[in-house]
């Protein structure tokens, strides 16, 4: 399916009032490209391995608004060619002034240009909108939930293999130099991978994970960081506590490992979704991994719901956290709380040069840093709560 995209450049300050002015012409919803930095609330509110890098703000904007041109797609038309019934603005009895339908079909792209531009000429007379012009262009239909897989490819950290749930796996693995083959930590050829099929060795440790559109694959250095790290100070019959689980990677990675029981928090429902159906792939039990919904951080009850879940109520063997070294320090002092005393604090997401501010916040809640590693620019921090 095809759709032609509407583009404005405006001002940041005059996005809010015209996409407002654009919905009573009948376009709904608005794709927003700007520079702007996201307050604390919406960087809590992201939920992906690592936030997105901005340039510097500019205040200007990119309003993009998809419609469908009646007549270029037929498929999607009714009997007879014709375009959707036509409601929106004013709904008027002859539809004169409406020329988009609730569907976003389009029964008449340039009388819906002139009222668009003649609606942003009225914006202008009171405010700044910058070019205020419209760029027209084509894009075709895609399969936003489905097309972060094409990147999501079995990849290996330490001795455990990493595959997505619709790559089909076979226990056959022998070296073959003529096949696709990777083993990024070690420089090993363990598995080969030709399309949709992995071949791996029969002993091979293998987890599933199909983190969705909403959660990191487990790729990013910096989740990759903290397996590592789980790897050394996990033991059978451990007990973890995992915040911001996402998809339960860290979590699930720490149970294949031996541990005996994982918490994990997140501030996104969306997660216990995720995590129900990664570890329904692995064959481990819901009981195993509690799952909390909600900020650790300043909420009391799910600080003390939380320890109640941990070792006879001593504290967790493990806190893991993978989140942004702004979040981790407010974080450390709590996830000191949590731990037993011996317990380990592994945290990752932190930018070269932002690692002295959690080993700074990790002393100051009685920790003793254990190690600082790096893999590209991300920092690991590990600590120990002290005896």
């Amino acid at each position: 399916m095809k759709w032609t995209r509407l583009t404005i450049k405006t001002t940041t300050q005059a996005e809010d009032i015209i996409i407002s002015e654009m919905y009573e012409l009948g376009l709904q919803g608005a794709q927003i490209e700007d520079n702007v930095p996201l307050t604390p609330l919406e960087k809590e509110q992201m939920f992906v391995d690592i936030l997105p890098e901005y340039g510097e703000d500019d205040g200007r904007a990119l309003l993009h608004f998809f419609v469908e041109v009646a007549g270029q797609n037929p498929e999607n038309e009714e009997a007879g060619g014709q375009a959707k019934a036509v409601i929106g603005l004013g709904e008027t009895e002859d539809n004169s002034y409406s020329f988009v339908s609730g569907e976003n079909v389009v029964s008449d792209l340039p009388g819906l240009m002139a009222q668009m531009e003649e609606t942003l000429s009225g914006i202008r007379s009171y405010m700044d909108i910058g070019e205020g012009t419209i760029e027209v262009s084509e894009t075709a239909d895609t399969d936003w939930a489905n097309n972060w897989k094409e990147f999501f490819k079995p990849f290996a950290v330490e001795d455990l293999l990493i595959i997505p749930s619709w790559i089909e796996v076979k226990k056959d693995f022998t070296p073959d130099a003529s096949a696709e083959s990777s083993q990024e930590d070690s420089g090993k050829k363990e598995f080969s991978v030709e399309g949709d099929i992995c071949h791996v060795k029969n002993t091979q440790k293998i987890l599933r994970i199909d983190p969705g559109s909403a959660f990191g694959t487990g790729m990013h250095e910096t989740t990759r960081l903290c397996m590592k790290a789980l790897k050394e100070y996990n033991t059978p019959g451990s007990r973890i506590l995992d915040v911001g689980t996402g998809s339960g990677i860290l979590g699930i990675v720490a149970l294949l490992q031996g541990a005996d029981h994982v918490v994990g928090t997140d501030l996104d429902i969306c997660a216990k979704e995720a995590v129900a159906e990664n570890l329904s792939m692995n064959g481990i039990p819901a009981e195993k991994f509690k799952l909390k919904i909600g900020n650790i951080i300043t909420d009391q009850d799910l600080q003390k719901e939380a320890l109640d879940a941990s070792t006879e109520k001593k504290g967790f063997d493990i806190v893991v956290a993978n989140i942004l070294a702004q979040v981790l320090c407010p974080l450390t002092p709590v996830a000191a709380g949590q731990l037993k005393t011996g317990g380990i604090y592994i945290t990752s997401g932190i930018l070269e040069g932002a690692e002295d501010s959690v080993t700074e916040a990790c002393k100051k809640a009685g920790l003793e840093i254990v190690s600082v590693t790096a893999m590209g620019e991300w920092r690991c921090v590990v600590a120990r709560k002290q005896m």
